[in-house]
């Protein structure tokens, strides 16, 4: 998942459930849901770093946050802020234009979700 090479974000993830699923489903019996939290959050963080890679111009960017909800002033000053896109996608306005629930809906696998779900079932 180093890079979309200019696919969407919902092929990506299409993509990206299956292995999630089968690591859910290797690592069920473990009990760490504080690692499972850590790796949820870390491919919420990659997928978003992917999504500023692929905005690459200031304006896309600005623009693009703004859709999501962000006033035009942070949204500006985030396009602006001569970061890479690793910084940028752990930044809060990353996390506010795009949560958890943002994931959700497009589908994505939850790591932790899927393990408790599995350890209910058995």
């Amino acid at each position: 998942m180093s890079s979309a090479r200019g696919q969407s974000l919902a092929h990506v993830i299409e993509h990206l459930n299956p292995l999630l699923r089968g690591w859910a489903a290797y690592f069920k019996l473990a009990q760490t849901k504080q690692a499972l939290e850590t790796l949820d959050g870390w491919i919420r963080r990659k997928l978003r770093c992917v999504l500023w890679r692929q905005w690459k111009r200031v304006h896309t960017r600005a623009r693009n946050l703004m859709k999501r909800g962000l006033t035009e002033e942070r949204a500006w000053r985030s396009a602006t802020n001569q970061r890479g896109s690793w910084f940028n996608a752990g930044a809060s306005h990353m996390n506010a234009a795009f949560p958890k629930s943002w994931f959700d809906r497009l589908g994505l696998v939850s790591l932790l979700d899927t393990v408790q779900r599995l350890q209910r079932v058995t």
